[in-house]
């Protein structure tokens, strides 16, 4: 037996137990969902939204677990390490791609370990204050006084709240300060309570607060006004086009878990976006559906990481 056979026999001795998996799959046992946020926060209601239909579609139970904290890589670390079985997911946002550039010493990379298998929904971020400020352009003004700084929040150091804040800072030229918070329900809280600022909230967080009176939107970072929000200015209209941030929800697996599997979960997953009642559910908290295939949305997130790469560059954020 020449050497090449061995090694050949070796390695499909290897893959045999995941492509036996592949074929099993689903099985009878639970899917978990890792949501590196708290729970309320967009990405968790969009996770349990599309995921308990997609557990309705092949008569398997998905439990989310809410794992928040060190800007998602708390969570996302736990699927990267975890067995490419299919039976422990990720979903997560923008933020996912912001850390491959606002921490120095990552446990995993953010283009190799994990498997894209769709993005599930384009939600855009506002602008939230409380009474203090009218306009966007009080906000701004403040900040430029000599001394002093706007106090804003985000779910976490290095996430996507805070690269968007940043990136409206360096468009309007205004001092701010950051505080992490563990997710956005903990931070909108202390919004309410006055004692911060401004806070970057994805619309699906903000909009019940706004209609509720405990909040004010000052702006909102999408090209056109939404007919949730209608009497909210998008950031063109107050002269920052370049301030505007894309914020996205999306659903991962770990690197090496089998194409047949991760094949079936986008096509159950972009099955659930396309259903007439899950479309509505998300749009009615702010989002679109955004469904594509798993080479799509790995492109889209290697793409997005180049992209986050240049506003960290310029914004002169250290990572950590």
């Amino acid at each position: 037996m020449t050497r090449r056979l061995v090694w050949a026999l070796a390695f499909i001795f290897l893959l045999a137990p995941l492509f036996a998996n592949a074929q099993d799959w689903p099985g009878k046992q639970p899917i978990k969902i890792i949501v590196p946020f708290s729970g309320g926060s967009a990405t968790d209601i969009i996770a349990r939204t599309v995921f308990n239909q997609v557990g309705s579609q092949i008569g398997v139970t998905f439990v989310v677990e809410n794992r928040g904290g060190a800007g998602t890589t708390l969570g996302s670390s736990m699927v990267a390490r975890s067995d490419p079985d299919g039976y422990t997911l990720l979903v997560n946002s923008t933020s996912h791609v912001v850390v491959a550039s606002t921490y120095a010493n990552l446990p995993y990379s953010v283009a190799d370990d994990f498997a894209g298998i769709s993005e599930l929904a384009d939600i855009p971020f506002v602008i939230a204050t409380s009474t203090k400020y009218n306009t966007l352009s009080d906000l701004i003004a403040a900040g430029k006084k000599p001394g002093n700084h706007v106090l804003y929040g985000s779910a976490g150091a290095g996430s996507s709240g805070q690269l968007f804040i940043e990136r409206l800072r360096l468009a309007a030229g205004f001092a701010a300060t950051h505080v992490p918070f563990r997710g956005t329900p903990e931070g909108m809280n202390e919004l309410i309570a006055g004692r911060l600022d401004v806070y970057p909230a994805p619309l699906l967080n903000a909009l019940p607060l706004a209609k509720a009176g405990k909040i004010h939107v000052l702006a909102i970072s999408a090209t056109k006004r939404l007919a949730l929000m209608p009497d909210v200015p998008t950031l063109a209209e107050e002269g920052l086009p370049n301030a505007l941030y894309n914020f996205w929800i999306g659903a991962f697996a770990p690197a090496k878990t089998p194409k047949p599997i991760v094949d079936r979960l986008n096509h159950e997953v972009v099955t659930a976006l396309k259903r007439p009642d899950i479309a509505e559910k998300i749009r009615a908290l702010g989002g679109e559906p955004a469904p594509m295939s798993p080479a799509e949305f790995d492109a889209f997130v290697r793409k997005e990481i180049a992209v986050n790469a240049e506003i960290v560059k310029a914004s002169g954020y250290k990572p950590q």
